[in-house]
Formats: C-alpha cells, structure tokens, sequence
C-alpha cells in the first residue's frame, strides 16, 4: 500500500495514495488553499510537486480550470504523418494528465471531503473505489471523474436501439457513440438465426455495460452469453440486464473473453486502438498490441456453429492514423481460418468528429466504423 506524507501545521500527517491511472506516490506534497496563484500552483505541478488543496472547493476547481489554460498556452506540435501526430497527441495529452493530476484532495475515512462547500462524494466514491479503507489522497480531475460516471450512473444514457437507458458505472465505456450500437441492431442476422431465433445462442464478448447483449437479445436471441474481463463491466452488465428484465435470457460470465460452448453468432466490439491504456476508462478505446481483436478472430472458428457467424464492430481509425493496416486485419481473418461475408458501414454522429480544434480531426472526420460479418473459411 503506498502511503502519501505531508507536513501541515508542523505536524507530520499521512494518508493511503490512491490513482486509478497508476500516477506513481509523488515524491513531494505541499499544501495549497485559497491564497495559492496559478502560476505558482502549475510551476510546482510541472516540477512534480503535488498539491494538497485545503480551502474552497469550488476555488480548487476553478485552480484546475486556470493550471489547465497555461498548458494550453503552448499550441500542440504538428506531426509529419498521421501516426507521428497521433504520438506527439499521446505525449502531450499525458503531459496534461500528469500535471493537473498533481492537485489533490484528501478523502475521509468515510470518503467525505472535509472542504468548504464541497459535495457529498460518499456515494460516488463507494461505487468506484468499494468499502473505504482509511483516509486516500486522490487527484481532484480524478474525483470530478468518479462524481460525474455517478451522475451518469443514475440518470443513465439513451439508447434509441433499445428503446430505454443503460446505466453505465465508473471505469466501464459508456454507449455514447450509437452508430457501432445501431450496426449490431441492423445487421440481417444469420439464416440459422432468422429461422428460429428463440434457440439460438449469442455471445457477446467485451460487454461492458450489456448494451449489445441487450440488442441481441430484443431482437429475439434466445439465449445471450455476455463476457467482460472486467470486474467493474461485470457488475454493471448484471445490473442493466435486471434494469431492461432480461435476466432469463442474458447470462453474463467472467472474467474472460470466450464461455464454454459455442453460439450462432459472436459479436466483439474491441478497443479500436492498439495502444496502451492509461487508466481504466480508457479500456474501452485502447487495447495493447490489439490483443482482445486478434483473441477474438483466433478463438471465433472453434466457438461457431455450423452455418454461425462472427460480428467484428471496429473503427478504421487506427488504419487513418497509421498504427494498423487493412492488409493486417485482413491477414488476421485468413490466419483465423475465417472469411468476410459482407462489410456494413456506417460515419460517425459523434461530438469530436466535428471538433476542428482536435489535432486528430482530419482522421475523426474520416473515419468509417464497420461491422464485418465473418464465417468460417470453406
């Protein structure tokens, strides 16, 4: 357990250190409060000191907020090529979360925050962090970002294709994004399935939240096996499928990828980047060296049935910049003894494709997500 140490009011205090991003204990930790300027906070940050806010919590969200602008004074550095961007992108992105990371609260015993007009967290922090543990040391954009997957939580997210709300938790991928829900909501199922989809099998492998397991099985699926390797995306699998009662029909199973068994169709909606994570929200969008797609497409021709088919949902985003080609994914599907039956796109209708300000727009406005329909090779 790593322990974070300060000195306040001459007396020498402590308290576990706690980041879902894997932030190392930093080395120094002074206390900061209302009197605190920027440009003083955001020097010692840049320098690696943390800051341990004691005054007014509104006032450490507005010291966020200004540390935040003077990162930005400095324009993002244009790359030469697509993948070159994306890295200078990755850098520079750490180099904020690492600086702003440095401001931090400190949580009770009981996860109360003991500042002036802060809110009650309690909740917010039991949800993510489980049963506390002592007083923690976190960063403040860490705990806004646990309060606000609370918010979303409770209020849920809209999913047309389902017609109700999935309630997303902390640290599992929200369905913001409704094209890559609406291609597995459109797609013409296998003949196998259409026949007599009350016993069929489905499996739906990196569930998250169950939306697509959920899909799957309003479209008639009898019977839907959603997997996660996810602790977290287990639990708010479970609680969505009871939400939409459709505990009879979806069983949800983990830790792992593929169940026992197989199923007339596979659907896998993996991280569409192949890079590595730097905290667990980020799990839905990056999977290292493409791990869970190539795990996916190795494991599929086993777990079919006959005349069954596999659904791949992926972005070509990682092809636009540079980290991943067609010819690879498509080596991949030969190498799997598997083959393309039909490719179904769709653009994207997110916020950011149309955010002229994102050093990536050129290759968000750009991108294509596909389902890719795959069966076993003849």
């Amino acid at each position: 357990m790593s322990t974070i140490h300060w000195t306040e009011g001459s007396v020498r205090r402590s308290a576990r250190w706690h980041s879902e991003n894997g932030t190392p204990l930093p080395r120094r930790t002074v206390v900061v409060d209302d009197r605190t300027r920027a440009d003083d906070a955001y020097h010692h940050a840049c320098a690696g000191t943390a800051l341990l806010w004691r005054g007014d919590f509104h006032n450490a969200r507005h010291l966020l907020q200004a540390m935040g602008r003077r990162i930005d004074r400095t324009p993002p550095t244009p790359g030469t090529s697509p993948a070159e961007t994306y890295r200078l992108h990755r850098r520079d992105s750490g180099h904020r979360a690492r600086v702003l990371g440095r401001l931090l609260v400190l949580l009770d015993d009981d996860y109360g925050l003991a500042l002036r007009r802060a809110p009650d967290v309690r909740r917010a922090c039991l949800e993510a962090y489980g049963p506390p543990k002592g007083p923690m040391a976190v960063s403040l954009r860490e705990l806004l970002g646990v309060t606000g997957a609370h918010q979303w939580r409770l209020k849920g997210v809209e999913v047309p294709a389902l017609g109700a709300r999935v309630h997303p938790h902390y640290g599992v991928f929200a369905p913001v994004r409704g094209e890559y829900v609406d291609l597995v909501a459109e797609a013409p199922l296998p003949p196998a399935v259409r026949c007599a989809p009350a016993g069929a099998t489905a499996f739906d492998l990196g569930t998250g939240t169950g939306v697509l397991a959920a899909v799957l099985a309003r479209r008639g699926i009898g019977r839907v096996v959603a997997t996660d390797i996810s602790p977290r995306a287990l639990v708010c699998a479970e609680e969505n499928v009871r939400r939409l009662a459709l505990t009879g029909r979806v069983q949800v199973w983990g830790p792992g990828l593929y169940p026992e068994g197989r199923a007339d169709l596979v659907v896998c909606n993996p991280p569409w980047i192949p890079a590595r994570p730097t905290g667990p929200v980020e799990q839905g969008v990056f999977d290292p060296d493409g791990a869970m797609l190539h795990g996916f497409l190795a494991g599929l021709a086993a777990r079919l049935r006959p005349g069954g088919e596999g659904w791949l949902v992926l972005s070509d985003l990682a092809e636009l910049l540079g980290l991943r080609t067609r010819a690879h994914l498509l080596d991949a599907v030969r190498a799997a003894h598997l083959r393309v039956v039909d490719r179904i796109d769709t653009r994207p209708r997110h916020r950011r494709s149309r955010d002229t300000t994102d050093p990536l727009h050129a290759a968000r406005r750009a991108e294509t997500t596909s389902l890719w329909r795959l069966t076993t090779a003849a």
